[in-house]
């Protein structure tokens, strides 16, 4: 996975097929300029020239498709898109064309996303199309990804209802995967919140449990009372475009791309107070969003449900360092480790009857209790609690069947696996003990395909970290980075700032476990990050 500095051989490359507007704030120029600052190349095929300012659209003229033909002819030819995002659509000759074009492309790249933006209604005033859905509907078979706001989410889903239930019947209309239901447009005047109905597998870029068959990503943020935000919905699915050619999953990338939107809007508050409501002005386009204040609150299932949790007992390190945290598959490699003085261990056991589980699980509580060892039990969050583990560590998979209220309430200490800054948000709303970022590189004890997150990736999502609740000051929730690290990746893991490292076949693989041990300790021990 790429992101902000660490782009590696050519950009992506991303076509945006929409309209000219000659005030600047929209269209072309709005997606030209987000994917200039997302690092991502941005060709362009211009359907209609508006003319247009910050009070009212004069006219939409369209571009003959023949032309728009020869521009994707010459295109093909050595700029061939990773994402296609198409907004103003002028007429039905070119929807019929799109359609054509789209299937043509799709047949000769399976992975290719195209995302659309509907545009209808000017913000200004007066329609950019007199297109029925009817008309439409041959489009929107071939988008992947759609992005209205809620006005028109109704008109595509024809009912009114809330995001949730416009977004899903969008998807059963159309069959399009990924509905974003943007809520800019709502009647909430605190809050701005965005919903992401999203079909699991059906984009090939995100692996993802085949059992489930939808998920709903939702995401808040304080709504910013701004006037320059002409352009805002362009902006955002460009943005999304961008992020997607870059590797980011569905969720990630939409997370992301609210936290882009939130940033330019951050930056032009002051700016908008000054001209008054009646200027309305261009959207700010800026960099990557780094900052942690311009992220969203996760407000999913999960999140409404444990909003009020207390914060889990924390690691009670007193100012230490957390060190190597070993992850290992049996009493065995348990009681070698134990005696080597290390802070945590996590103990996995796989394909076990409960039964035998259960004894494991015994057996390696009373072997810690004669250490100064932490043991985390991996998922068994129940018989965690039954005998008395110091901790259990849940993954994504098994955190909406885990009871996160028992878990607290007994006293046991919480770790998370999070992978990608939608999950990363989501678990640290939940005020774990640590979390886990994962998978830093490929590994062989589990096929993260589509979540490898790379050193660029774990250190901006070090940025997004939030001070715990305590009363000391400039503390965190310990981040520990898994997957792939052994001696020779662990210095750059290290060196982003993340107060653990977990390392499996670093250690069980090695000719001699304890050296390897050895070793690693002293690379977690000699760097400067410390645990609140």
């Amino acid at each position: 996975m790429t992101n902000m500095t660490n782009i590696i051989k050519k950009k992506p490359i991303i076509w945006t097929i929409s309209g000219s507007d000659c005030s600047g704030g929209a269209g072309i120029a709005a997606d030209i300029k987000t994917g200039h600052a997302l690092g991502v190349e941005m060709c362009h095929l211009i359907t209609a020239n508006t003319v247009q300012n910050s009070h009212q659209l004069v006219s939409v003229n369209a571009t003959p498709v023949e032309l728009l033909q020869q521009q994707v002819d010459i295109l093909s030819k050595d700029k061939n898109p990773t994402v296609i995002k198409i907004g103003l659509v002028a007429n039905l000759e070119q929807v019929e064309w799109l359609a054509a074009m789209l299937t043509k492309l799709k047949q000769e790249n399976s992975l290719l996303i195209t995302i659309y933006d509907p545009v209808g209604q000017a913000s200004v005033g007066g329609s950019f199309n007199t297109l029925s859905l009817t008309e439409l509907t041959p489009l929107l078979a071939q988008t992947d990804i759609i992005t209205p706001n809620v006005a028109e989410a109704q008109t595509l889903a024809a009912i009114i209802g809330n995001s949730r239930v416009l977004a899903q019947k969008i998807h059963q209309d159309f069959a399009i995967s990924a509905v974003i239901v943007k809520g800019g447009h709502s009647d909430n005047n605190s809050v701005c919140t965005d919903l992401c109905f999203y079909q699991l597998n059906s984009i090939k870029q995100d692996n993802q449990d085949k059992t489930l068959a939808s998920i709903n990503y939702q995401l808040s943020s304080p709504r910013l009372s701004n006037h320059y935000t002409h352009g805002g919905g362009c902006t955002f699915a460009s943005a999304l475009a961008a992020f997607l050619a870059q590797g980011y999953l569905v969720r990630d990338a939409f997370t992301l791309s609210k936290a882009f939107i939130s940033q330019g809007l951050a930056a032009t508050i002051k700016l908008s107070e000054v001209n008054g409501h009646q200027y309305y002005g261009a959207f700010e386009q800026l960099s990557w969003p780094k900052k942690a204040q311009d992220f969203p609150q996760v407000t999913d299932e999960l999140g409404q449900q444990y909003q009020n949790l207390p914060s889990f007992n924390s690691l009670s390190l007193q100012g230490e360092k957390l060190g190597l945290y070993p992850v290992i598959d049996s009493l065995y490699w348990l009681k070698r480790l134990l005696p080597l003085g290390l802070k945590i261990i996590q103990l996995r056991v796989k394909n076990l009857s409960l039964e035998k589980l259960e004894q494991v699980i015994i057996d390696a509580v009373a072997l810690a209790k004669d250490y100064d060892t932490r043991l985390f039990i991996n998922d068994y969050w129940q018989l965690a609690i039954k005998h008395g583990a110091y901790g259990v560590h849940i993954g994504q998979e098994d955190l909406a069947d885990a009871d996160l209220m028992q878990i607290q309430q007994s006293g046991l200490r919480l770790g998370i696996s999070t992978h990608g800054c939608y999950e990363f948000l989501l678990a640290q709303q939940l005020r774990p003990s640590y979390l886990a970022i994962g998978a830093i590189f490929p590994t062989k004890t589990k096929d993260m395909t589509g979540q490898i997150q790379g050193i660029d990736n774990l250190q901006q999502l070090l940025t997004l970290r939030e001070h715990r609740n305590t009363l000391q000051t400039n503390s965190f929730i310990p981040v520990v980075a898994i997957g792939g690290i052994d001696l020779q990746r662990a210095p750059e893991v290290l060196a982003t700032g993340v107060d653990s490292i977990a390392v499996v076949t670093a250690i069980t693989e090695a000719e001699n476990p304890e050296t390897a041990v050895k070793k690693l300790v002293s690379l977690t021990t000699s760097g400067s990050a410390q645990i609140g």
